[in-house]
C-alpha cells in the first residue's frame, strides 16, 4: 500500500531533526536523507514503516549487484537506514539476514615522496600554498583545514586545535615552525577583510552548535573568524543577512589538482594525499604508531596501521635480500 504524498516530507523532516539533535555533520545529514529518499523510491514510494529487513536487504543487494557501488557507499546507505528505523520510526530490526555486500577493495593510500610534496607546494601560491602546508604539516583533513578559526592557532604552545573532527572529536596537533610566518600573514589579511565587513555592517560567521543563540555577539568577534575566509560574502535570501563562510572545498581541490599537473607528479594526488603523506613520513622518521594515531585522530589504531603497509614494514622493518648483496 502506497503512503500518502504528505507522509514522505514529514518523515524526512523528523529524520533531519533527529540527526541534528545528535550533532551529525551537515554532510552526513545530506547523505543520510538522500539514501532514505532513494530507498523509498526503489520500493515504489512505500512508507518505510511498512517495510523491514527483507526490503532493506533487497535495496542493499541492488546497490551492490545492479549498480556496483563501493563497499563504503553501501555501508553508508545501511547506516542511514538503520538510523531511520532506530531513531525515527522506533523499530528494532531483527536479523538482517544475508546481505550481498559490495567487495571492499584492498587499495593502499596514495602517498607522495618528500620531493613530490615540495614540488606540489611550490606550484601553489598565497593562501592555497598555506592550506596545502597545513594539511601536510599538521595532518589535517581538507574540511578540518578550512574550518580553522583564529583562536584555534596557538603560536605560543606551537599547537593547532582541531575542533569537531571526524566522529565529533577535538584533538591537538603540532604547529610547524615553517608555517608560523605564513599563518601570521594570513591572519593579518583575514583581519583586514573582517574589519571591512564590520564597517559595512556585517562581519558575522556561523558558530558551532547553539553558541550564536547563547552568545549573540560572539559571531562578530575576531577570535571566531575563519583563518581561510571566502572571497565573497554570502547572503541569506530569506532574511537578507550577510556573512562570510570559509573557502569552499572545491576551490582548493581544483587548485591542488592543477598544481599536481604542473609539478609533473604522476600519481592520483588530491588534498587528502597530504594527510596520507604526513603520516607515512612520520612513520619513516621513526615515530611510534600510537603517536601518529593521536595526531591523525583515528579512533582505532588499525586504521593508522595501513601506513606501515605503505612502507612494507608491517610494524618492523623488512629489507629485501637483494639489498644485502
Amino acid at each position: 500500500m502506497c503512503s500518502q504524498p504528505s507522509a514522505q516530507p514529514k518523515l524526512l523532516d523528523l529524520m533531519r531533526a533527529e540527526l541534528r539533535a545528535r550533532h551529525y555533520s551537515a554532510r552526513t545529514e545530506k547523505a543520510y536523507l538522500m539514501w532514505v529518499r532513494r530507498f523509498i523510491v526503489f520500493h515504489h514510494l512505500r512508507h518505510p514503516g511498512e517495510m523491514a529487513e527483507s526490503e532493506i536487504n533487497a535495496y542493499l543487494t541492488h546497490l551492490a549487484v545492479d549498480i556496483g557501488v563501493a563497499s563504503s557507499t553501501q555501508t553508508q546507505a545501511l547506516s542511514a537506514l538503520l538510523f531511520l528505523y532506530r531513531y525515527v520510526l522506533g523499530i528494532d530490526l531483527g536479523s538482517m539476514g544475508r546481505i550481498v555486500r559490495a567487495r571492499k577493495p584492498g587499495h593502499l593510500p596514495v602517498v607522495m615522496t618528500r620531493a613530490e610534496v615540495r614540488a606540489v607546494l611550490t606550484q601553489l601560491t598565497g593562501e592555497y600554498r598555506l592550506a596545502g602546508g597545513v594539511m601536510y604539516g599538521c595532518g589535517l583533513r581538507l574540511s578540518e583545514c578550512l574550518r580553522l578559526r583564529v583562536q584555534d592557532i596557538d603560536f605560543g604552545a606551537n599547537e593547532i586545535l582541531v575542533r569537531d573532527g571526524k566522529g565529533a572529536k577535538d584533538r591537538v596537533t603540532m604547529l610547524p615552525e615553517k608555517l608560523k610566518g605564513p599563518l601570521r600573514t594570513q591572519l593579518r589579511r583575514a583581519q583586514v577583510v573582517h574589519k571591512a565587513d564590520l564597517a559595512a555592517g556585517w562581519g558575522r560567521v556561523v558558530l558551532p552548535g547553539a553558541l550564536d543563540r547563547k552568545y549573540p555577539a560572539a559571531a562578530a568577534e575576531w577570535r571566531w573568524q575563519w583563518v581561510f575566509p571566502q572571497e565573497r560574502r554570502w547572503t541569506n535570501m530569506r532574511t537578507g543577512e550577510q556573512g562570510r563562510h570559509h573557502m569552499h572545498a572545491t576551490v582548493l581541490q581544483r587548485t591542488v589538482k592543477e598544481a599536481v599537473r604542473r609539478a609533473g607528479v604522476q600519481k592520483n594526488v588530491g588534498c587528502h594525499t597530504f594527510r596520507h603523506s604526513f603520516a607515512t613520513h612520520l612513520l619513516e622518521s621513526g615515530y611510534d604508531i600510537r603517536t601518529i594515531q593521536e595526531l591523525l585522530g583515528h579512533k582505532d589504531v588499525r586504521t593508522t596501521m595501513v601506513y606501515t603497509h605503505v612502507l612494507n614494514r608491517g610494524g618492523c622493518g623488512v629489507r629485501s635480500p637483494l639489498d644485502e648483496f
